[in-house]
């Protein structure tokens, strides 16, 4: 099929979009600052004009606040779009979703042990609790995908199918546990995980922010690397064998590369739906299957959507805050519900 956009045009777009989210992004919030003053600012921030004692507000306001929520945005967005890109590629199926793997309810599964047994134990100190629970997130994520791999393998051979239903199977467990640990948390630990769960980018900080985003470069660099044996995969695992493609290898990769991006993003930032799904089936409607294309194309969209839905979930309730989560699955369920009825059609 060819291509409906070409590749420059598609990333010149999805460049100038990223670029805009993230002027959004720094500008708009409970405290809306003037597009003008936020360029300026930002340019005082980076040390490329002098100080202006009117913007200080503004400038205290983008440095402390919104640069770290935005960075923590593109990261998230960026690495779950590319981590959707590897598990279709790994499935052969442009509708699987990274969480298939067991990796979001893993991590769901050690954000509720970090939060239900540190409220049990009297709560934690203040300095150690964020860092707990990203680690705990973080480890749950990898533990569960380890144990879904190793269902899925058999015979120094690795079963795509045997993992799906492992993973299947595996979130179902997860999800109990979950909910029995949320029947024993009180209230104030119900909340947290409650909106833990919904997903939000509140709370980001450089302290927290630095862990993530090496897992995400690792993630951007590494994956572009393989976009060609992905190729090959889509014409099947015999065929890519006969390329010199070694499956196997390449399996045990995405998967690692999968556990370790969707890890660190939901650790980071909790449990954010559709962005892996949508975003890669939708680069392919509009520039084709290669991955040369795809994955970049991906990482750019998946960034700018998250920086968008974050800004709608700031303005809607402003003062208050709409979980990002909640704003992603009402972009990304119709969507996918559209996908549907234009495949039976």
């Amino acid at each position: 099929m060819s291509n409906i956009v070409q590749p420059r045009t598609l990333f010149i777009v999805l460049s100038a979009v990223c670029l805009m989210a993230i002027w959004l992004s720094l500008a708009l919030g409970p405290i809306s600052l003037p597009l003008t003053d936020t360029l300026r600012a930002g340019w005082q921030l980076l040390g490329f004009a002098g100080s202006d004692e009117n913007l200080r507000q503004a400038e205290l306001i983008i440095g402390q606040i919104r640069v770290p929520r935005t960075l923590l945005g593109l990261a998230v967005g960026a690495v779950l779009a590319l981590s959707g890109v590897a598990m279709q590629g790994l499935f052969r199926n442009p509708l699987a979703d990274p969480g298939l793997v067991g990796v979001s309810s893993g991590a769901a599964l050690g954000a509720a042990v970090a939060i239900v047994a540190g409220a049990s134990l009297g709560g934690l100190p203040e300095m150690f609790a964020p860092y707990l629970l990203s680690i705990c997130a973080f480890v749950g994520g990898l533990g569960v995908t380890g144990i879904v791999y190793r269902l899925g393998r058999r015979d120094g051979q690795t079963s795509v199918g045997t993992m799906l239903l492992a993973g299947v199977a595996m979130t179902a467990l997860a999800g109990s546990i979950i909910g029995l640990f949320t029947y024993l948390a009180d209230d104030a630990a119900l909340r947290t995980l409650t909106f833990w769960n919904l997903g939000t980018l509140n709370g980001a900080s450089y302290a927290r922010l630095w862990p993530l985003l090496l897992v995400c470069a690792l993630v951007i660099v590494w994956l572009p690397r393989r976009a060609k044996a992905l190729n090959a995969l889509l014409l099947g695992e015999s065929e890519a064998r006969h390329l010199g493609i070694e499956v196997e290898r390449l399996k045990r990769e995405l998967i690692l590369c999968i556990a370790l991006g969707v890890g660190a993003a939901v650790a980071a930032a909790g449990l954010i739906g559709f962005v892996g799904l949508i975003v890669p089936h939708l680069v392919r409607l509009i520039a084709g299957p290669d991955h040369r294309v795809v994955l970049p194309a991906s990482a750019l969209a998946g960034a700018s959507l998250l920086l968008l839905a974050d800004v709608f979930a700031r303005l809607v309730l402003a003062p208050a805050e709409l979980p990002i989560g909640i704003v992603t699955v009402f972009i990304g369920a119709p969507f996918f519900l559209f996908l549907l009825v234009r495949g039976r059609a």
